[in-house]
């Protein structure tokens, strides 16, 4: 996907004096062995978890960057086109390797300010979630709603750094609770920042909330 990256860079270049820069790094590396099918790209809206968190992302930020894992070059190849992919080949050590992996993809390019990361099981985050959490001024912002935190996460180019520098064991917390007073909790009535979707059931459930709502 490296016209779509180039692409999103040229766009970033042409608005660089005018905004701050952000990069959406969806997470879609592991296994699905509870789901039992690729989770990134399970039908939902008409698209697929993938391809739905692409489209809420792209008119907020100005690349969106997909990190595959397990069977990845060939996973990357279904991207959609408007997604930049990278692979992360030690996908196995955990979701901090991952987004590492899409941090140093994004910064090969000379980074962004700020980085806005999900994991691909929260397909059904709100727009007006993402609009709130990129109008935070705060270095670290995380939505919350009825006092449970989720996701996305939003952070600066600073707090990126900090992530790298973790050795593989870590995990994703280690960062974010070392930071807590950076932190800003966006309160949001949107219950899709918990939802977590990772077996056939939950998938189930969220495809009858969709019919319902």
């Amino acid at each position: 996907m490296a016209l779509a990256f180039q692409n999103d860079l040229r766009r970033r270049e042409a608005s660089r004096r005018s905004a701050v820069s952000t990069a959406a790094i969806i997470l879609t590396a592991g296994e699905s062995r509870r789901m039992g099918r690729v989770k990134a790209y399970l039908p939902f809206r008409g698209g697929t978890f993938l391809s739905v968190l692409s489209s809420t992302f792209r008119p907020h930020c100005d690349a969106v960057i997909a990190v595959f894992g397990f069977d990845g070059e060939h996973l990357a190849s279904l991207a959609p086109p408007e997604v930049s992919t990278t692979v992360n080949r030690e996908y196995e050590l955990g979701m901090l390797t991952s987004l590492q992996q899409g941090l140093r993809f994004a910064a090969a390019s000379g980074g962004f300010d700020r980085y806005l990361f999900t994991l691909v099981d929260h397909p059904a985050v709100a727009a007006s979630t993402v609009r709130a959490l990129l109008d935070s001024p705060a270095r670290i912002a995380i939505p919350r709603t009825n006092g449970k935190r989720g996701h996305p996460v939003l952070i600066d180019r600073g707090i990126a750094a900090e992530f790298l520098t973790e050795p593989s064991s870590a995990k994703v917390r280690d960062t974010i609770d070392r930071n807590r007073d950076l932190i800003d909790y966006v309160d949001v009535a949107d219950l899709a920042i918990n939802d977590d979707i990772d077996d056939p059931a939950l998938y189930e459930a969220l495809i009858a909330r969709e019919a319902n709502a």
